[in-house]
C-alpha cells in the first residue's frame, strides 16, 4: 500500500526527517518522502547574523543537498492543511499525504512593542539589514534583546562595522542564562568592540529613527534589529490541530500531534516537554527531533511501537564576532555548569558546531547518524 510522507519545512530538522525517512525507506518502492519549503536555498539559521553583518557565506541548494536521496523536493508554501481530507494546499495545489511533519520552524515576534513589525528589522531577512548597514548616513545601530541572539548580533555588527555606533537594549543582564565567567567575558568582549550595553531597560515603542524606552528617553537608531521573541506560522492552530500559546504543536513523547497522531511537529514548531521542562528552539534539539520523528515514522509503517523522545542541552555556544567566543557548558536543563570555554579554542568549537548540519545532511544520506550530544541521562528518565 502506497504511503506518502510529506514534511513542512526545510530547516535544521525538517531536512534532516526527510533525508533520514527517505534513507530508512529506500528499499519500500511503495513510500514516498516530499520535502515542501518556499524557498530552494538552504537558510544556516545559526549563522543569520554574519549576513545580517554584511559577510558573504557559502550558498546551499535544497535539490543539492537532497541529490541521491529519494525525497522529492516541491517549492512553494503552504497555505492551508486538511487533517481531515489529510491534504496540504501548496500555492494552490492539493497535495495528499498519510503522515505529516510540520517543521515549520519561527519567527521574529514583532508584534509585542508597537512599531517593531513597521520600523525593526529581524534575522529572518538578514540581508535587508546588511544591505542598511551600508546605506549614507546610517550612523546608530539599535540591537533590542539581551538573549544569546541578540548577544551575536550586536558582537558581529560591531566588529564588521566598527565606524558603527551599537546599543544593545535588554530588560535584563545580557546572555543571563549564562554563568558568571561566561557573563563576564561576554561584558568584556563588547567594551573591547564598543558595544553600548543599556541592560535593565524596557523598549515601549520602536521609531523610524530609535527605540523609546518605558521611562521616556529614546536610544537614537537609524537601524534597530528585533531579537526578542519568536511566534510560529498559524497553519496548525487554524487547522484545529492543538497548539499552545505560541501556536506550537502540542506533541506526546513520540512527538506526534496529541490531537492528530498522523501528524508529527519538530523543531521550534512543536511543544516538545521533557520530565524537566520544555525544550526552547535550538539546532541542538531540533536536528535530534527530526531524527527522532523519522524512525518513528518507520517504526510505526513497519508495525512497531514509537519510542518516547529524550534529549538534554549540552552547551550554550556565542561567538562574538569572527575572533571570539564563549562557550557555556549546561546541564540537560539547560541550566549553566562551572565549565565554560574561551577565546581562540571557543572559535573553534563554536565554528564546528555552525558548521556541522550540512555535512551531516549529507553523511546521512548514505548512513544513518545520530545528532544528539545527550539524551539527558537521569534528568529525562
Amino acid at each position: 500500500m502506497r504511503k506518502d510522507i510529506v514534511v513542512v519545512g526545510a530547516g535544521y530538522s525538517g531536512m534532516l526527517c526527510a533525508v533520514r525517512t527517505a534513507r530508512r525507506t529506500r528499499r519500500d518502492r511503495d513510500v514516498t518522502v516530499t520535502l515542501v519549503n518556499p524557498s530552494d536555498r538552504f537558510v544556516e539559521r545559526l549563522r543569520t547574523h554574519q549576513t545580517a553583518a554584511g559577510q558573504d557565506l557559502a550558498a546551499h541548494r535544497i535539490p543539492d543537498l537532497l541529490d541521491g536521496t529519494g525525497v522529492v523536493f516541491r517549492q512553494g508554501r503552504v497555505t492551508a492543511i486538511d487533517p481531515g481530507r489529510r491534504r496540504i494546499t501548496v500555492d494552490t495545489e492539493d497535495i495528499g499525504y498519510d503522515t505529516l511533519v510540520l517543521a515549520l520552524g519561527s519567527r521574529a515576534d514583532t508584534s509585542r512593542v508597537p512599531g517593531a513589525d513597521e520600523h525593526a528589522f529581524t534575522l529572518d531577512e538578514p540581508d535587508r539589514l546588511a544591505a542598511r548597514l551600508t546605506e549614507p548616513g546610517v550612523r546608530t545601530v539599535a540591537v533590542c534583546g539581551g538573549g544569546l541572539t541578540g548577544v551575536e548580533a550586536a558582537a558581529e555588527i560591531a566588529e564588521s562595522h566598527p565606524g558603527l555606533d551599537v546599543t544593545l537594549v535588554s530588560r535584563g543582564e545580557p546572555a543571563a542564562m549564562m554563568g558568571d565567567r561566561a557573563r563576564a567575558y561576554v561584558s568584556r568582549a563588547f567594551a573591547r568592540l564598543g558595544v553600548t550595553v543599556r541592560a535593565g531597560e524596557a523598549v515601549a515603542k520602536v521609531l523610524p529613527d530609535g527605540v523609546e524606552l518605558a521611562d521616556g528617553s529614546v536610544v537614537p537608531s537609524d537601524a534597530t534589529l528585533w531579537t526578542t521573541g519568536v511566534r510560529v506560522p498559524g497553519l496548525a492552530t487554524a487547522a484545529g490541530i492543538t497548539t499552545d500559546r505560541s501556536g506550537r504543536v502540542v506533541v506526546d513523547a513520540a512527538l506526534r500531534s496529541v490531537s492528530h497522531p498522523e501528524v508529527f511537529a519538530i523543531g521550534d514548531a512543536a511543544a516538545v516537554r521533557q520530565p524537566w521542562g520544555e525544550l526552547h528552539g535550538t539546532c541542538q534539539t531540533g536536528m535530534p527531533t527530526g531524527a527522532h520523528a523519522a524512525d518513528n515514522i518507520v517504526r510505526l509503517l513497519r508495525g512497531r511501537a514509537p519510542r518516547p523522545f529524550r534529549i538534554g542541552y549540552f552547551h550554550q555556544p556565542v561567538s562574538l564576532g569572527r575572533r571570539d567566543a564563549v562557550i557555556q557548558f549546561v546541564r540537560a536543563d539547560d541550566t549553566p555548569r562551572r565549565l565554560a570555554l574561551t577565546g581562540r579554542a571557543a572559535v573553534r568549537y563554536k565554528e564546528t558546531v555552525s558548521s556541522s548540519p550540512v555535512p551531516f545532511f549529507r553523511i546521512s544520506r548514505r548512513v544513518n547518524v545520530y545528532p544528539y550530544l545527550t539524551k539527558g541521562g537521569r534528568a529525562t528518565r
